[in-house]
C-alpha cells in the first residue's frame, strides 16, 4: 500500500502537540516521544539488521541450491559414466572370452593336427623299421644259409676255394 503511514524517529521528535487548558504534561509527552523515537530508531536499526541478514541467508540459500544442482549434476554423470563403465567392461570381457574360445579351439585344431602327425611319422617309423627289420633277417638268412653251405662243404670234405 502506498498510502501506508510512516513513522520516523524524526516524525516522532518533531512532532508538536497543540496546548489546550487541559493538556497533558509537556515534560512527560517529551519524554514519552524520547522513548518511542528510541524505540522506533532500535526497531528499525533491527529491521534492517533482519533484512541484511535475510539478505544474506537468501543468498547461501542460493549458493546451497546451485551446489545441490551442481552435485545432482555430478551425481547424474557418476552414475552414467559408472554404467559406461561397466557396459564396456562387460563388451570387453565378451570379447575377450570369444577370443579365449577361437584361440582355444585353434589350440587344439593345432594339437589335433599335431597328434596325426605323429601318430602318421610313428606308423611311418615303425613301417622302415619293420622294414629294416625284413632287410636285416634277409641278409641274416642269408648270411645263415652261407654259413650252412659252407658247414655242409666242410663236412663233405671240400674246402672252399677263395
Amino acid at each position: 500500500m502506498n498510502d501506508e503511514f510512516r513513522l520516523t524517529p524524526i516524525d516522532v521528535r518533531a512532532q508538536e502537540f497543540g496546548r489546550t487548558a487541559f493538556g497533558f504534561d509537556r515534560a512527560a509527552v517529551d519524554d514519552f516521544r524520547q522513548r518511542v523515537a528510541t524505540e522506533l530508531e532500535r526497531l528499525l536499526k533491527e529491521r534492517q539488521g533482519l533484512e541484511e541478514r535475510v539478505h544474506g541467508l537468501r543468498e547461501q540459500l542460493k549458493a546451497y541450491r546451485e551446489r545441490e544442482k551442481a552435485l545432482n549434476d555430478a551425481l547424474v554423470a557418476a552414475q552414467q559414466a559408472r554404467a559406461d563403465t561397466e557396459r564396456l567392461a562387460r563388451e570387453e570381457a565378451e570379447l575377450i572370452l570369444r577370443e579365449a574360445r577361437l584361440d582355444g579351439e585353434r589350440l587344439l585344431a593345432d594339437a589335433r593336427d599335431a597328434e596325426h602327425q605323429v601318430r602318421r611319422d610313428t606308423e611311418e617309423a615303425h613301417r622302415h623299421f619293420s622294414a629294416y627289420l625284413a632287410a636285416y633277417r634277409h641278409l641274416l638268412e642269408r648270411a645263415l644259409s652261407e654259413v650252412d653251405a659252407l658247414a655242409t662243404h666242410e663236412r663233405d670234405g671240400s674246402a672252399p676255394t677263395d
